[in-house]
């Protein structure tokens, strides 16, 4: 990951040394192989003509001001799609207020005020289906226009294909991890699917059971499958752990209770309380059960950490983005 990478948040100002360059624009929900196939061009593009690689995304989300009675399950939030964008190669990652004066700009205005007046681009590159300003009023023919109009390049980018010949989507991929199938998500994502939040204090019944576990509490909008999991926890200094999670709402013990993700690293032993980590999900063991008390509860659990030991231990890079994220060491950047 770059060290001199920038993260720009709403009204802040971009360096002057990273005006010019190409900018690829989207949401880029999950930076998955769809995604990349966009970014790579952006990131080729820009080698080509020697300018910074920049990507453009807006948060909130479009859809939580259009459809907030519908939160939408985030594949990454934006600290996360951050260092995402960072360990691809980029120079910056520019985040648009995406808010109802924003949302306003008519087609022209969005090319006149963000893509030249904020951006001084050189070149944009996005999906062959990418629509912008009032009413989607600005489309791919619109942006080409746009551009030899104000001298700037355009590359369109064809829908990404996976090897079934199907089109690799954060709704496709949203889908898959709501019914648990985290490896087959890995798969389109390019890496493992991951999460990260602070560790809280929990009742310590794990602890009185010789299995303590690190404890969050994860957004009402991840729609993650309840379960067990195989998964490698990154602490705040970069250190990665195994171990094996249940998230869920502990039937066996908690019926009522909220859904939490509560993860036993193996092998280890500290007070991870008040830490932002980050759990990577690499595979799903099984699905919540409640069960005829404790004693039959830590008989399954150690046959799940048994699994997940197996799991973890068979683990291999799925490639550049997977290794930063799950495999290399490093302090999370934040």
């Amino acid at each position: 990951m770059k060290t001199d990478f920038v993260h720009i948040c709403g009204s802040d100002e971009l360096p002057e040394s990273l005006r010019g360059g190409v900018v690829a624009i989207g949401n880029f929900d999950g930076v998955h192989r769809g995604h990349r196939a966009v970014l790579d061009r952006a990131l080729d593009e820009a080698k080509r003509l020697g300018a910074p690689a920049l990507v453009l995304t807006f948060e909130p989300h479009p859809r939580a001001l259009f459809r907030p009675d519908m939160p939408l399950f985030r594949l990454t939030a934006p600290a996360m799609k951050a260092r995402l964008v960072a360990a691809s190669g980029f120079d910056a990652i520019v985040e648009q207020r995406f808010d109802r004066d924003f949302a306003g700009l008519s087609a022209q205005e969005f090319v006149r005020e963000i893509l030249v007046g904020r951006l001084g681009i050189r070149h944009a590159v996005t999906g062959f289906d990418f629509h912008f300003g009032k009413a989607r009023g600005g489309g791919p023919a619109f942006l080409m226009e746009a551009g030899a109009q104000h001298g700037f390049g355009v590359t369109l980018v064809d829908a990404f294909r996976d090897e079934g010949a199907e089109i690799v989507s954060s709704s496709r991929i949203r889908e898959l991890l709501s019914k648990g199938e985290v490896a087959e998500a890995a798969g389109l994502l390019g890496y493992r699917f991951a999460v990260e939040g602070e560790v809280i204090g929990g009742k310590k019944l794990g602890r009185t059971l010789g299995y303590p576990t690190a404890n969050m509490v994860l957004g009402e909008d991840i729609h993650l499958a309840h379960g067990i999991y195989a998964v490698r926890f990154r602490r705040a200094d970069g250190s990665l752990h195994d171990g094996v999670a249940s998230f869920g709402r502990r039937p066996t013990v908690d019926d009522d209770g909220a859904p939490v993700l509560e993860t036993f690293l193996f092998d280890f032993s500290g007070d991870l309380y008040g830490e932002t980590c980050r759990v990577s999900f690499f595979a799903f063991l099984r699905g919540e059960e409640k069960f005829d008390g404790l004693d039959a509860l830590v008989v399954q659990m150690k046959r799940d950490e048994e699994e997940a030991r197996a799991v973890m231990a068979a683990a291999r890079p799925m490639g550049k983005i997977d290794t930063v994220m799950s495999f290399s060491s490093g302090q999370v950047a934040k």
